[in-house]
């Protein structure tokens, strides 16, 4: 069969190379273009050296419209605010798209300007974009042009919750979320606060009011819930640990009256029901509780739960990969489901060995 030709618009930042990785290992994708501004005209295997005689594609600095003009589906890893100028050129030259910015992630247009603080000027894209998690939106990605990769942060808490969403287990007045994030999250720049010496060994909160994934993971938790996407409001913290890769959430929420007699084994069974046919979201067993060194590479989301009687509070914990099934390797799923092909193509090699 022809291969898919597949384009990358911001490849050399850490998710577009991370997509160049996912990508590479798909035997039915063709890799186009890589853009970049800041080394266009070098092979991307100088700006990652170790893709030596993997990678050797030269990195062009391309307009949306040359992209286009060859690809069957394009990844834009863009900031927010410029993937909303640049995809919709994309999609009015006929390529699917995945994007990776927030801007095209809700369906509520005022909460997305109320967080993001721009004007959007595209909103009639909001109702047509796909939410990219296939574990929940597989059906609708099959047929859809525009798919909006979630952020990490909201990947790692909706798996954690959607089962107990969506059964109506748990109070939705109740929800919060700590969540820990490795220092790739903060993407491929030199400021100082994500340099060596001032990461290494610290281990900090931050954003801990108003952080843009807030907004995110309560309007896709309202639609789980059945609500309207403005229904729950929840507390969210997230926090930089001293590792390259990985996320770890922590959520606590209160059962809810039709939840009765909760224990750790209910809520493990709850969790096994819901996800017993889901290749990447491994439910751990008994009381082993997920780790991110267990996620590193890949796009494995591990997840687990229990219950502490003296309080009343459910505890779910999930561990992913943050550039994993955290950002790109999930939109290497998401288009498996776009196209047709098994959701693990490409996929199942992608972890490390030790």
């Amino acid at each position: 069969m022809n291969k898919i030709k597949v384009s990358i618009i911001g490849s050399t930042g850490y998710v577009g190379a991370e997509a160049v990785r996912g990508f590479l290992c798909h035997d039915k994708v063709e890799l186009v273009h890589l853009t970049s501004r800041s080394f266009a005209g070098r092979k991307f295997s100088d700006v990652y050296p170790v893709y030596r005689g993997i990678c050797d594609i030269t990195v062009e600095d391309l307009t949306p419209e040359q992209v286009a003009e060859d690809s069957d589906l394009v990844v834009t890893a863009l900031p927010h605010g410029v993937s909303s100028q640049t995809v919709p050129v994309l999609l009015s030259k006929g390529c699917r798209v995945i994007d990776h910015s927030g801007d095209f992630r809700y369906k509520n247009l005022s909460t997305y300007e109320g967080s993001y603080k721009l004007e959007h000027p595209h909103p009639e894209l909001l109702k047509e974009a796909v939410y990219g998690l296939p574990e929940f939106y597989r059906e609708q990605l099959r047929t859809a042009r525009l798919a909006a990769n979630p952020g990490c942060y909201p990947t790692c808490s909706l798996i954690a919750l959607a089962p107990f969403l969506k059964a109506g287990l748990i109070r939705k007045d109740s929800i919060i979320i700590d969540a820990v994030s490795g220092v790739s999250g903060a993407g491929r720049k030199s400021d100082l606060a994500y340099a060596f010496c001032e990461t290494d060994e610290a281990f900090k909160p931050y954003g801990v009011v108003g952080h843009r994934h807030t907004t995110e993971i309560e309007e896709q938790a309202s639609f789980l819930a059945g609500g309207d996407g403005t229904d729950i409001r929840l507390t969210f913290t997230p926090h930089l640990a001293p590792f390259k890769r990985g996320m770890l959430a922590t959520v606590y929420c209160r059962p809810s009256d039709s939840f009765t007699d909760v224990t750790a084994e209910k809520i493990n069974a709850v969790y096994n029901d819901f996800y017993k046919d889901e290749r990447f979201v491994r439910v751990l067993p008994g009381k082993e509780l997920p780790d991110v060194k267990a996620v590193y590479g890949g796009n494995y989301i591990d997840v687990n739960g229990t219950y502490d009687p003296s309080t009343g509070v459910i505890k779910l914990f999930s561990a992913q990969d943050n550039l994993g099934k955290g950002a790109a390797l999930q939109a290497v799923q998401t288009f498996n489901a776009m196209f047709g092909f098994d959701e693990g193509d490409g996929l199942l090699t992608t972890i490390r060995g030790v």
